[in-house]
């Protein structure tokens, strides 16, 4: 190899400007085009004698531009251009040919192999000098694209992994499906972007237990952080001087904990509810939740659990009306957030509550369970698997 640089660069680095390397087999050749360069330093250039070491040259320097001459002696210069343009280093190099003729059916084969431009040696040099800087350039530029597009695809990785962990992470505190004293299954299916659903059930003694489903607005981790809280202190009882049987106490005191103002403007809406099995008494209060819908047997139009109280921490709120009702054995109830019915179809129109309530309306079926059966609905209704929203649901058999 022969080397005629007015650089002592050598980095392996990105470019911040031109940076040439010139493959001739004529060192006369190399000291013309080095003396058209001299009186711009802001251009580095290199030179290569030797057509076998060219790849490797320029794997090492990183050029943003290549002038490579079409005939030398030991190697075809369209083969040449071949190698460049196969090898992952220079795949994307500017590639200039430089040939003695200006013959279209080379230029028409120089083109076709994956040259960039094609000059008769020895070119002008304002000509020469115009045409690196212009090469040099769009290819800095598509350098600086594609190290901010690989920025973006790391950054969207690793909040993909974030928000699959977080993810697994909630689903991890719900408990699991129970038996006695009565049925209790769920399926919190999260969405891509991972909302603020959380849910629960624990015993308060023996003769009461609790059920709640809350959904924080708002998605990403800071929501799910948000539900994730509010659904230990439920279970932990940690709201001093309240009454965990009674549900408007619960919300009141979750509405003057967990202030919008002090949540970054987020909210969540909640359905809370105490079921005593000996006297199939149950207690609920919802504070801006969809209602939760009571099957009874033998009906197949549900009764809708409903609460018309605003949405927990939106603003001083002291008076949550809680309702009760005496649930008939063998009875359902489905408790939700409305990320089960709120899907944008395929044709663009949203599918209505009353489309939801009717689905689930549909007899047992006695191979697929109903929340299962749902799930499957609405990603057909969305056409595809990723939801917008959390999909979150409790089958309560009583």
């Amino acid at each position: 190899m022969s080397g005629i640089s007015n650089s002592n660069s050598n980095t392996a680095t990105q470019p911040k400007g031109p940076v040439v390397l010139l493959v001739d087999d004529q060192a006369i050749v190399g000291q013309a085009i080095k003396r058209m360069l001299a009186d711009e330093p802001d251009i580095q250039f290199h030179f290569c004698q030797n057509p076998f070491e060219s790849i490797e040259m320029a794997t090492n320097l990183k050029p943003t531009v290549i002038l490579q001459d079409l005939v030398m002696p030991e190697v075809d210069g369209l083969t040449l251009v071949k190698f460049f343009r196969s090898h992952s280093a220079t795949r994307e190099t500017p590639l200039i040919v430089l040939s003695s003729t200006e013959d279209p059916k080379t230029k028409a084969e120089a083109f076709g192999l994956g040259a960039n431009d094609y000059l008769v040696k020895l070119p002008d040099r304002i000509e020469l000098i115009a045409r690196i800087r212009y090469h040099s350039r769009a290819y800095l530029n598509l350098l600086e694209r594609n190290e901010m597009f690989t920025k973006l695809s790391l950054s969207e990785q690793r909040m993909t992994h974030e928000m699959e962990t977080g993810a697994k992470y909630v689903a991890s505190l719900i408990p699991p499906p129970i038996q006695e004293p009565f049925q209790i299954d769920w399926r919190f299916v999260p969405s891509a972007e991972l909302g603020g659903d959380s849910l629960g059930y624990f015993p308060l003694d023996e003769d009461r237990f609790a059920v709640f489903l809350l959904d924080v607005t708002g998605h990403g981790l800071a929501s799910a952080l948000l539900g994730v809280t509010v659904s230990n202190v439920l279970r932990a009882r940690a709201l001093p001087n309240v009454d965990f049987a009674n549900p408007s106490q619960v919300l009141s005191a979750l509405n003057n904990t967990f202030k919008m103002e002090e949540q970054d403007g987020r909210t969540f809406t909640m359905w809370y509810g105490v079921f005593e099995p000996k006297t199939r008494r149950l207690v609920w209060c919802a504070g801006g939740h969809p209602s939760a819908l009571l099957f009874k047997p033998g009906q197949t139009a549900p009764v809708e659990l409903e609460s018309l109280n605003p949405g927990v921490g939106m603003f001083e709120w002291d008076d949550f009306e809680q309702k009760e009702i005496i649930v008939p054995e063998n009875a359902r109830i489905f408790i939700y957030s409305d990320g089960v019915f709120e899907i944008d179809k395929q044709d663009g129109v949203m599918w209505t509550f009353r489309e939801f309530m009717q689905f689930m309306s549909q007899p047992e079926d006695s191979e697929q369970n109903a929340m299962d059966r749902l799930i499957k609905h609405v990603r057909m209704l969305k056409g595809g698997d990723v939801l917008d929203d959390d999909f979150s649901i409790m089958d309560l058999k009583l």
